[in-house]
This record gives C-alpha cells, sequence and structure tokens, in this order.
C-alpha cells in the first residue's frame, strides 16, 4: 500500500494542502505534482476532464509521492467506482444534501460488508498495491460537499454518518444557497454569515470526529481556514495559476518597456 500524505499529516496533527486540476492534461497534473502538494484533486465535476484524461493524469502524478483524489461529477455509482478502479485515493463528491445521500456515496465507495462496491480495481491494485483489497475500506478517503442550503441545515445529520472521512465546504454554491439571492459566487468570502456557516461547518465535523476541508482563492485565506480548524486547504487550481503567472509576467514586461 502507497501511504497516504494526507493521513500521515492528520495522525502527526498537522494540516494538509490540496492541489486542483480542472485542465485536461497529464503534463499539467506532472507539473502540479512536482511542486510539493500533500495532494491534488482531478476535477471531473466542473473541470475540462473525461476518463480517459483522469486515468492518464493519475499515471504522471504517479512519479511523486502527492496523495491523488477525485471529485466525481455527482452522486453516481458507476462513475465513483470506475474513478476508484482508476487508483484513486480519496473521493470528493458534490451536492450532497442528506443524511441518506451521504450513506450511498459512503457504500460507493465501500466494499461488501460496509458498502456496495463492486470489485474490480483494474489500475488500483498496480498504483496503489496487491493489498488493495484488504486495505481499501480503511485507506480510501470518502469526501462529500456541503454545498447548498438543504445540505447545510442538514449538517449534523451527514456529519454523524458512518464511514464518511470528511466533508469539504463548496464556498461559491453555499454563498447562493444561503444568501438567498443577496450573494453571488466567489471564493474567499467576507460576509459574517458566511464566516459564521464556515466555522459551524469545521466546528461539526470536529464533534463527530470528521476532517474539514476549504476551498480557497489565496494563500491568505487558506491559513484563516487553519485557524478555524480545517484539516485540508485548496488553494486555486491549474487554471488560476496559469493566468495570475501569465498576466503578472505580461503587465511586468509591459511596464519594463513602456
Amino acid at each position: 500500500m502507497i501511504a497516504s500524505n494526507v493521513k500521515r499529516l492528520w495522525a502527526e496533527g498537522k494540516p494538509a494542502i490540496n492541489g486542483w486540476l480542472s485542465i485536461p492534461s497529464a503534463f499539467c497534473a506532472e507539473i502540479m505534482a512536482a511542486q510539493g502538494f500533500d495532494a491534488i484533486t482531478i476535477d471531473l465535476q466542473h473541470g475540462l476532464i473525461d476518463q480517459q484524461a483522469m486515468v492518464a493524469m493519475l499515471q504522471a502524478m504517479r512519479c511523486s509521492d502527492v496523495t491523488p483524489l477525485i471529485r466525481v461529477p455527482s452522486l453516481d455509482p458507476a462513475a465513483i467506482m470506475k474513478a476508484l478502479d482508476a487508483g484513486a485515493h480519496g473521493i470528493v463528491c458534490p451536492m450532497i444534501n442528506t443524511r441518506a445521500e451521504a450513506e450511498t456515496l459512503v457504500s460507493c465507495v465501500r466494499y461488501p460488508p460496509a458498502g456496495m462496491r463492486s470489485f474490480g480495481p483494474t489500475r488500483a491494485l498496480v498504483s496503489i498495491g496487491a493489498d488493495y483489497a484488504r486495505i481499501a475500506n480503511d485507506e480510501i478517503l470518502c469526501f462529500a460537499m456541503i454545498e447548498t442550503r438543504a445540505g447545510y441545515e442538514n449538517l449534523e445529520a451527514i456529519a454523524n454518518t458512518p464511514g464518511l472521512d470528511g466533508i469539504l465546504v463548496g464556498p461559491s454554491d453555499l454563498a447562493l444557497g444561503l444568501g438567498d439571492g443577496r450573494l453571488s459566487a466567489g471564493l474567499d468570502r467576507e460576509e459574517p454569515e458566511m464566516i459564521d456557516a464556515f466555522r459551524h461547518i469545521a466546528d461539526a465535523c470536529r464533534a463527530t470526529g470528521l476532517k474539514s476541508i476549504f476551498i480557497c482563492a489565496t494563500p491568505a485565506y487558506a491559513a484563516r481556514a487553519v485557524d478555524w480548524g480545517y484539516d485540508v486547504v485548496t488553494v486555486a487550481n491549474d487554471i488560476r495559476y496559469l493566468a495570475a503567472a501569465a498576466q503578472a509576467a505580461l503587465a511586468e514586461t509591459r511596464r519594463l518597456i513602456a
């Protein structure tokens, strides 16, 4: 079994830093994995990545010791199981609104008797280890996203779902859901009611023994999230990094030659 950086850091009482991939490129995944992130999530929900690109990206990241996670498009058993069979060390599932949906998610990630996952870890046997069948239920991470009013109102019930490892906050969608039309989408929120909600989610996770995960736009906000008790922080994604670096280099070049 290839050890999980995320679990190692949690055992040491330290937060993990997660990268995020939306561009369907194995080379991009290889570059990001080489930068020292503890984990990297491949985004199949809002990213431009299909199944074949996902596999190639997982293969490219194997040259580093980064922990590969996959955000699936939806609560779809087939998509979840294919991502796990391809070698994901964990699943992030969006739009979990009820305890029943969280239970379904867990069941898709765990083999019987803990769940209903079908056995056929085609690549995982190679990339994670020949003992995969024995260790998968204990080692594979299962994260539910709270990003709607319904999910937030059912937070305590969801957080008490057996087999769930953590909750990932979707700040943009949660702002749309809780804002009742007053708030637009966006990361690094400053509205007092949103900060209260973020802190409440972290507290609810801590109370039930779950880990909490947050998505940020900037390192400064990631540090705030860790202060609130979040166990994993994501800072931007590959698209934002590319755009920001290109914009900064272009602006500086124009300034120097003006």
